[in-house]
């Protein structure tokens, strides 16, 4: 999450308000179960798990037609054939609805999305430890979804003031975890059928600092991840391996690569934050993508597609237009970043400053964005399977 971005190698904090008694009835429970869990008490031993496919068929709410054929269908890994995936995170809406919220920023923008970024942690309750929850499967009937799991468990619902438990990524590594927080999931990814994407621990070279562990200890434990999504016959996952892309990291980013064997594509995370770090620089959608994408292309992999797993601009109070105009450029732009195969749009502020405001949901960055979406390029056949 964008709470992980650096700036000069230091990571920026976002706190908000208080949610209130709701939340910290939330977190007190949440703590509990942490501290359970690292007892080794199994708290997720008597969780319900869900079934498993049954031969070849999918539940109701994974199909939704039919399987895009032709010169611009998609590879089994999901990768577009004549474009590019238009996505975006989109946060849960004030009713706690992804869908309704989704579905709000869909009818701004004018046209459904590709992709639907969303983030869990590795609690197990209901409410951010459940991958594919409801509204994310009525979501994938026809979307393609992108799951990320943190391997931490988050002190209030939804990560709302950015802090954390780590687990440990030699504590999944090892498989600890394996039997009460893995394998339920990978089941329930298995018994959704339909393929989707997994990010593990995006913007990892950003948690080292945090505690999560070694970058030596990050490859383990993304392999073992993998290794153990086999061992359960849940193969319908394109796997993207998420850095920050920020360039001071680069000798940890490269530690970090667990492998072309293991990875589908590679991802990163780069914005124009222009004044919302106090910088005066202007960085247009090319030169806030091209540096990193250069250097991933370079330095980790020159054959596997590329995601803008996060992206957007700070607004320019003094000109407006040129948030508009940052956009309304990408479809010219992204052609020079071929291998760029998905864009997906962080609409989040990173803070309360209204510099800080990345979201697109009105005035001229609204204007812009929703001219880019109606590029040709950003409209491939989403497959169903």
């Amino acid at each position: 999450m964008t709470g992980r971005h650096r700036v000069s190698g230091r990571s920026e904090s976002r706190g908000v308000a208080d949610r209130g008694a709701a939340k910290r009835a939330y977190t007190a429970v949440v703590l509990v179960a942490v501290a359970a869990l690292i007892a080794g008490l199994g708290i997720w031993a008597g969780r319900s798990e869900e079934p498993e496919a049954s031969g070849d068929a999918l539940p109701d709410n994974a199909a939704s037609g039919k399987v895009p054929t032709g010169p611009c269908a998609p590879s089994d890994t999901l990768v577009p054939a004549c474009g590019a995936w238009w996505g975006a995170y989109v946060p849960y809406a004030g009713n706690g609805s992804l869908k309704d919220a989704v579905l709000g920023f869909e009818k701004r923008i004018g046209r459904k999305l590709d992709l639907v970024y969303n983030y869990h942690d590795m609690s197990g309750t209901e409410l951010d430890g459940q991958l594919l929850t409801p509204d994310e499967q009525e979501l994938g009937r026809d979307r393609l979804l992108m799951l990320a799991w943190e391997s931490t468990v988050w002190t209030e619902p939804h990560h709302e003031n950015w802090t954390e438990t780590q687990l440990g990524w030699k504590n999944i590594a090892s498989g600890k975890y394996d039997e009460e927080i893995l394998d339920p999931q990978i089941r329930r990814i298995k018994a959704y059928g339909k393929r989707v994407f997994v990010s593990f621990d995006q913007e990892t070279d950003a948690r080292i600092k945090e505690g999560a562990g070694t970058p030596e200890e990050f490859v383990a434990a993304y392999r073992h991840l993998r290794d153990r999504f086999r061992e359960l016959g849940a193969d319908n996952v394109v796997w993207v391996w998420t850095v920050s892309g920020y360039l001071g990291s680069a000798d940890e980013m490269k530690a970090l690569y667990p492998g072309d064997e293991y990875v589908d594509w590679i991802a990163m995370d780069q914005y124009n934050y222009y004044q919302c770090h106090n910088t005066t620089d202007w960085k247009d959608f090319l030169r806030s993508q091209q540096p990193s994408y250069a250097w991933l292309r370079e330095n980790i992999s020159d054959d596997k597609p590329v995601m803008l797993a996060e992206f957007a601009t700070a607004p320019d109070a003094d000109n407006p237009t040129r948030q508009r105009d940052w956009y309304t450029r990408i479809p010219a732009d992204v052609k020079k970043l071929p291998e760029v195969k998905a864009l997906v749009h962080w609409n989040r502020p990173t803070s309360d400053k209204a510099a800080c405001d990345l979201t697109v949901n009105d005035g001229p960055g609204l204007d812009g964005y929703r001219e880019a979406g109606k590029n040709g390029y950003f409209h491939q056949p989403v497959p169903s399977r």
